[in-house]
């Protein structure tokens, strides 16, 4: 929806949305291409072995129309909830296209769920029926019984007890379906948010999230689409960074995706599938790239061929800047959003000039500001609640069966995105922290995302996590929770250096008055610390 600009500013004055009435995301990313051109590669698969298999579009309006024929049949109808808990694979792609041609609703659930966590997200959605593998099915067995709306479990892997064989239940249906009418403004999906603030809750998103996300993905790709893109992620598809960000926008682009399942992610695996398919693309969560950097040599053992890569979820630095540059072979756009309102910040190293510790400007289509808690809006500079101004194809409808939550998410027309941050007079948006993340220590108002990145700058630290821990003098000093590299052995003479580093690099009042070495960080499922946890125990040690 970009239009071609050499300039930030040009592309945001030539931006206009086109958000059609009637719309339906199904036929958006499937049946659209698959009318002009039935051949064109739509996914590639990476099984275990390490092959890649290539679905078209015709393949993928073929199966996702008898999905849709059968999901009729058993009793599926429009606004019906249908989970599904699936990985990186074809069917994953199917089941979405799917539920929404049938008008229903999708509820993506990540496979690293257990099962009170299933348990919970399918109770809150009232999911009609669910489409998984055996592996999913095994956690489904035991919780089934507290779940009276839950009718139907298809398995995409072959029979199991008490579940639908998805194959050949498929044999024979119709390959033409007639899509339900929907409207740009009807739901289509629940993302529940990831928990790290209180219970999870599911954000109700309409068809139109695409077309608001297309804008955003597209400047963090550095104006995708390009001749021979072709793009990657590790990020789950059950996640908004791996369904919205990277899988559906893609889709609709007619870029293909590559699609494989990690067992266990390692930077090795993925600079080595960068490499074997040829991916120009890719959406990379800091955690990710942290985990990369920590590769030795990398840039001597590959071979990358990357145009773009984006990331978001926490802020980079310049460490990670310059590695990407270095070893990737390009500078890593960063964009910013969340569950509720997606992709409305970024960078793009094609228009911009990256700015290390700075998430972009906002993505054209989008109004934000820095406003305080009634939504008023504070001077370039002065740190308050980042924000989005309604109406916005990207912004979610409602938080499903939780009236209360949603009000509360908004001052007047102002969505409170929860995240403290700055924004200077040329629109440049600064990510602090959120509300409960900001250190204070003798006054001084401290994010730790500066500090993490300077931590990683270290030759001895793998990751590192920073927390404000109380203190009756500064109120709290800054403590940092670190993993050490293999080859390096926690003592304090090694936290003296660490403390220094950050000392020499930031500011006296920024270092870390405490390091403690630890074996590994409460990650959520996207790869974000979770930064409660080292709270809490940073309070239970000022507690002692």
């Amino acid at each position: 929806m970009l239009k071609p600009a050499a300039t930030y500013d040009a592309l945001r004055a030539a931006f206009r949305w086109e958000v059609p009435d009637a719309y339906n995301i199904g036929i958006d990313v499937c049946d659209r291409w698959a009318a002009r051109d039935p051949d064109r590669v739509a996914l590639i698969h990476v099984g275990e072995d390490g092959r890649g298999r290539d679905y078209s579009y015709g393949m993928l309006r073929a199966q996702s129309n008898r999905l849709a024929h059968l999901l009729a049949e058993l009793g599926v109808g429009r606004g019906d909830r249908v989970a599904v808990l699936l990985p990186q694979a074809p069917e994953t792609a199917i089941g979405h296209i799917a539920i929404y041609k049938l008008g229903a609703i999708a509820v993506p659930l990540f496979g690293l769920f257990g099962p009170e966590a299933l348990q919970y997200r399918l109770a809150n959605s009232g999911a009609r029926a669910v489409l998984t593998n055996r592996d999913g099915m095994a956690k489904l067995a035991g919780i089934r019984a507290a779940l009276p709306e839950l009718r139907h479990i298809l398995v995409t892997d072959g029979p199991a007890t008490g579940a639908l064989d998805l194959k050949g239940a498929l044999d024979g249906r119709p390959e033409d379906f007639a899509a339900a009418p929907t409207r740009a403004e009807d739901p289509a999906l629940i993302i529940y948010t990831s928990g790290t603030t209180g219970q999870p809750k599911g954000a109700l998103h309409a068809h139109r999230v695409l077309l608001g996300h297309l804008p955003g993905v597209e400047m963090s790709h550095d104006l995708l689409p390009q001749p021979g893109d072709r793009i990657w992620t590790p990020a789950d598809w059950a996640w908004i960074g791996g369904l919205l960000d990277v899988l559906l926008p893609a889709l609709h682009h007619g870029v293909p995706v590559v699609a494989r399942r990690f067992q266990k992610f390692t930077g090795e695996a993925a600079f080595q599938l960068l490499q074997d398919f040829g991916v120009r693309n890719a959406f990379l969560p800091p955690t990710a790239l942290k985990l990369m950097r920590a590769v030795p040599e990398a840039e001597q053992r590959w071979r990358l061929g990357l145009r773009s890569v984006a990331s978001g979820g926490e802020t980079l630095g310049a460490e990670l800047i310059a590695w990407g540059r270095r070893v990737l072979g390009v500078t890593i756009n960063e964009f910013y959003g969340q569950t509720e309102c997606n992709m409305i910040v970024s960078s793009s190293a094609r228009l911009m000039p990256a700015r290390p510790g700075v998430m972009g400007r906002v993505v054209p289509g989008h109004r934000l500001a820095v406003v305080d808690a009634a939504g008023n809006e504070l001077p370039p500079g002065e740190p308050g609640n980042i924000a989005v101004r309604r109406p916005d194809p990207v912004m979610f409808l409602e938080y499903w069966n939780n009236r209360a939550a949603t009000a509360a998410k908004f001052a007047g027309d102002w969505m409170l995105t929860g995240d403290t941050g700055r924004m200077d007079e040329e629109g440049w948006i600064t990510f602090v922290g959120r509300d409960d993340d900001v250190i204070t220590s003798a006054g001084y108002r401290i994010g730790p995302g500066e500090i993490e990145d300077c931590l990683l700058g270290h030759p001895a630290v793998r990751l590192a996590g920073v927390v404000g821990k109380p203190d009756p003098q500064r109120t709290e000093i800054v403590k940092a929770y670190v993993v050490l590299k293999e080859g390096f052995a926690p003592g304090e003479a090694l936290a003296r250096e660490i403390q220094a580093h950050v000392k020499d690099r930031l500011a006296a009042h920024e270092y870390p008055r405490e390091v403690a070495f630890i074996d590994e960080l409460p990650m959520t499922t996207t790869g974000k610390i979770i930064r409660r946890d080292l709270r809490a125990r940073a309070v239970a040690e000022a507690a002692r």
